[in-house]
């Protein structure tokens, strides 16, 4: 396959592309129930909430080959949610490019509701309790006065948890399989390590290996800057 650009090939830099791009897709998937879930922790205290807590932060601690055949067994066709999405919407999740979508939200999801969780206990809960004693509903508190003071730790976890799934292979692998025309960055890595013959094929893993320290520590610092602003803004 010829060379592209930077000694990487076209199929290279589309698999770079591509986990961008389900990265980005997976923030949207699971950013919303991460904010209901990060201020629910924050601030309440309920029968169950450990459990809860456990459950979020179960991916962070199984191998994710186990989580990945955890969904292929619940969102494969026969699974108790797979048959559902299919028997109502005509949706198929596995080895279609929404499993690896599912697969990096999963994934990058404890590290997105830590994240929330502790932006929103930085937060003084008298002023989400004052715009209530002024006439504003649970919600138009949360999106006024909580969520604004809370935006940069809330970014923070959506760059952790996207950098996080940049990287993700082994659910990915188990859940969306290996498609040689559609492969992530990491599974691209994968094929051509398995692959690589003659000459020049080592020093185009390291070429791979650079991009992804690349993206890792750009998605780093940026995580990094933003929480210290917000340090800075409690501080203030």
């Amino acid at each position: 396959m010829a060379e592209s650009f930077l000694g990487l090939t076209a199929q290279d830099w589309q698999a770079v592309a591509r986990s961008v791009e389900v990265s980005a897709g997976a923030i949207v998937l699971s950013l919303p129930l991460g904010l209901g879930l990060g201020w629910l922790m924050a601030r309440k205290n309920f029968a169950g909430k450990t459990l809860l807590e456990t459950a979020i932060n179960l991916p962070l601690v199984l191998p994710p080959v186990v989580t990945g055949y955890l969904l292929l067994v619940w969102f494969g066709k026969k699974g108790w949610i797979g048959s559902w999405l299919f028997r109502w919407f005509g949706l198929e999740i596995a080895f279609t490019w929404r499993a690896a979508v599912v697969a990096v939200a999963v994934l990058g999801f404890p590290l997105l509701v830590r994240a929330i969780r502790l932006a929103f206990q930085g937060i003084d809960p008298r002023l989400y309790q004052a715009a209530r004693s002024l006439g504003a509903g649970p919600l138009d508190a949360f999106l006024t006065v909580s969520l604004p003071l809370a935006r940069n730790g809330v970014i923070a976890g959506v760059v952790l948890a996207f950098a996080r799934g940049l990287g993700e292979f082994g659910a990915t692998l188990i859940f969306y399989g290996n498609p040689e025309q559609a492969p992530t960055l990491p599974l691209q890595f994968f094929n051509t390590w398995e692959n690589q013959t003659g000459p020049g094929g080592e020093d185009r893993l390291w070429r791979l290996v650079l991009v992804s320290l690349v993206l890792a520590c750009a998605a780093l610092a940026g995580s990094e800057y933003l929480e210290r602003q917000g340090q800075r803004r409690e501080s203030a």
